[in-house]
């Protein structure tokens, strides 16, 4: 267990940033997967458009690498571009 004050604090909001991570991760793993399952073109585009801005956001803080944002971004673009 820790003994400096420091160290307890770090230990704190190491926990809260965990669960801000894992909360903003799992929302954005859910978005790409509801935007996979649209069938309206026109629904997936509003859509495309805020899932894209999520995968930047995650990339930005290092939540998930930014080559795996840039890949789900041109996959998710292609599939709808695609319908």
């Amino acid at each position: 267990m820790a003994n400096h004050k420091s160290a307890l604090k770090r230990i704190r909001s190491n926990e809260a940033k965990r669960l801000r991570n894992k909360y903003q991760h799992k929302t954005t793993r859910n978005a790409v997967r509801d935007l996979r399952t649209v069938e309206d073109k026109k629904q997936a585009e509003e859509k495309l458009v805020s899932v894209i801005s999520m995968l930047d956001k995650l990339a930005k803080n290092n939540i998930i690498h930014k080559n795996k944002a840039a890949n789900l971004k041109s996959k998710l673009t292609k599939h709808v571009a695609a319908m």
